[in-house]
């Protein structure tokens, strides 16, 4: 006589899909996501309608032209001076423009301007940071001409915001915030402005 063969339980699956469900929302929770990487810019507001097509004129003294080339060659030129140069130098040369500090007559223009909580400065508001670029330009070395120039706008009004008011930027009040953003206004441009002669 024949031994019966024992008949194997099957495996109970009703809680595997309990089992999947945790372990979904634990790797949803512990996985980083990549960022989107970006510029924060404001652009400026739509033309009305009836308006004409107007061209920005702004004194040359006034305008730091940053190129880059297809070879990812820096070229920073202004009034001052014009020459190769390298990202490292770049937020050096971008403050030093900004703030005119000896008033030279081939750097951005200083007048007295009123702001709230700051009273009256003397500010070069007017100034322009002029990005051009060619085609071929590469991406890494935009983004880093990019970071340095709001690295030195960053500095700048650190700098202006422990002076005035004894804190760094990020932990100042709203207001005092805007006061310090008014002193240096960030004025990156990506578009040609029209050059007029004279200071």
């Amino acid at each position: 006589m024949a031994k019966k063969k024992k008949k194997v339980p099957g495996l109970n699956g009703s809680s595997m899909a309990d089992i999947s469900f945790t372990l979904l929302i634990f790797f949803l929770i512990t996985t980083s996501m990549d960022t989107d990487m970006g510029l924060a810019r404001r652009l400026p507001k739509p033309p009305e309608p009836d308006q004409e097509d107007a061209t920005m004129d702004i004194k040359a003294r006034n305008i730091l032209y940053v190129m880059i080339n297809a070879a990812g060659q820096l070229w920073i030129k202004d009034e001052m001076s014009s020459g190769w140069g390298d990202i490292g130098e770049l937020r050096t040369r971008v403050k030093e423009f900004i703030k005119n500090d000896q008033n030279l007559s081939k750097l951005p223009e200083k007048h007295v301007k009123n702001i709230d909580l700051l009273g009256q400065c003397f500010v070069t508001d007017k100034h322009v940071i002029s990005v051009q670029t060619d085609r071929g330009t590469p991406y890494n070395i935009y983004f880093q001409v990019q970071n340095e120039l709001v690295a030195a706008y960053n500095e700048l009004r650190n700098e202006l915001a422990k002076q005035k008011f004894g804190r760094e930027f990020q932990y100042l009040k709203d207001e005092e915030k805007d006061a310090v953003r008014q002193y240096y206004p960030q004025n990156i441009s990506e578009a040609e402005p029209k050059k007029y002669g004279g200071d």
